[in-house]
């Protein structure tokens, strides 16, 4: 079979041009050469021309599953990876007792990916550095690996056009991750527009999307741009977009697909050249299924989602914050200060943090911060665990067996196994080559 420049190729067959851009930029970087398509037909005519097919479960024309037990039949070697929506893992599984080698839930988790193609190839384990695959933002805390891996995928999606989701609890920066994507974007000269839309009430939330003219409503004495227009040229960061209310869900919708809208009150029929950036704290599946969001909006949103670890997962960036939103630079933590502050999970994330450093800047007399300078809540938080303790037992042994419990309760399936131990896929992988398994 042939190569690209001696590199290996992986099909890519989805009709969401978007995604097919994020994979194919995904798939670059980490080595690989790509052939894409957009029909079922099309991954059959390609299936001879690659090392393994990425293939969208729901396709025009030929489905995604019909498409892969005809290239099975033919090509019987040939990995076939699926590409999933939650809704239908019946049919993944279907797919994966016909022959394919694996399926991955979408939004698609641009690592586990690379891990799921490097294992199924046979590719040995890549040595990632999560601190050089892309620059931090000046003035940005990510020390720890999980808000640096928040900035890689950021950074993978930035290049693209694609709508992005940012996912995490209120105050943890999905702002400073916006604000981010926007700059690394071909659109950085052009405004970013945010829009926060559980602030504003229901009967406006319209007219500040998409405008007015003169006497659509009492009180409209003049015309007004929308936010859309406004964004002209540059991208709009639609804050809690969950909270949009259900009526004006599809109109946001027809935005999406076709960038065209209307002013409230107006005929005419506008085109919105902006790029969509949306950010949710609710957890969208839920959502959907409850009937307060479109499910065709959510999936339409949902092309790249990057979510956002609260503080708690990431200790590793609370002094380093900590230290920065100090207001008189002469002050410093005291040892106590600091156990209290790592030890701690701030529920309102980065946002608690800022208040509590203003708090203790103000309560502090002399030049450390002590605890007491804290807000009650945070200094009768537990210390944290000295370092190196263990729990009782073999680590290795007690890793290993929940691995293997993990794999025979996902019938083997790597990237499910994954997300029931709380770890990535590639993470998985190492472990599974680290142990023998």
């Amino acid at each position: 079979m042939q190569t690209q420049g001696g590199k290996r190729v992986i099909g890519v067959i989805d009709d969401d041009p978007g995604q097919r851009q994020v994979l194919e930029n995904a798939l670059l970087q980490a080595g690989y050469g790509t052939i894409c398509g957009a029909t079922g037909e099309e991954a059959i005519e390609l299936a001879g021309s690659c090392h393994l097919m990425l293939l969208d479960v729901r396709l025009p024309g030929i489905s995604g599953l019909e498409a892969a037990s005809r290239i099975l039949a033919e090509h019987p070697a040939l990995p076939i990876v699926l590409l999933t929506a939650y809704i239908d893992l019946r049919d993944a599984v279907s797919a994966m007792k016909s022959g394919a080698r694996d399926y991955i839930e979408k939004p698609i988790d641009l690592d586990e990916l690379i891990a799921a193609i490097d294992d199924l190839l046979d590719v040995p384990g890549r040595q990632v550095s999560e601190k050089g695959e892309v620059e931090v933002p000046t003035g940005v805390i990510a020390e720890s690996p999980a808000m640096r891996r928040v900035f890689v995928e950021a950074g993978r999606a930035a290049g693209t056009e694609v709508t992005v989701l940012l996912l995490g609890e209120s105050g943890v920066g999905k702002d400073v991750v916006a604000k981010f994507i926007h700059e690394r974007s071909k659109r950085s000269q052009g405004p970013l527009v945010r829009v926060n839309c559980g602030a504003l009430p229901a009967n406006l939330i319209e007219s500040e999307l998409f405008g007015h003219e003169k006497g659509a409503f009492t009180g409209a004495d003049v015309g007004r741009k929308g936010r859309f227009e406004e964004a002209d040229k540059g991208s709009i960061f639609l804050d809690e977009v969950g909270e949009l209310p259900l009526e004006l869900q599809p109109k946001l919708l027809h935005v999406l697909e076709s960038g065209a809208y209307r002013r409230v009150g107006g005929v005419r029929e506008l085109k919105a050249d902006s790029r969509v950036i949306a950010a949710t704290n609710r957890p969208l599946e839920e959502a959907v299924e409850d009937g307060s969001f479109r499910e065709d909006l959510y999936y339409r949103l949902n092309v790249v989602a990057v979510s956002i670890p609260p503080l708690r997962e990431r200790r590793e960036d609370i002094l380093p914050l900590a230290e920065t939103m100090l207001s008189d630079r002469r002050l410093r933590l005291a040892p106590a200060t600091e156990r209290a502050l790592v030890g701690y999970d701030w529920p309102g994330n980065v946002r608690e943090l800022k208040n509590a450093m203003e708090r203790a800047t103000i309560m502090a007399d002399g030049a450390m911060i002590l605890p007491e300078d804290l807000p009650p809540k945070v200094r009768s938080s537990p210390d944290v665990k000295p370092a190196g303790t263990v729990l009782v037992g073999d680590m290795q042994t007690i890793q290993r067996h929940a691995i293997l419990e993990a794999l025979e309760r996902t019938g083997g399936n790597k990237t499910h196994a994954a997300k029931l131990l709380g770890i990535s896929r590639r993470n998985l992988v190492y472990k599974l080559r680290e142990y023998g398994l």
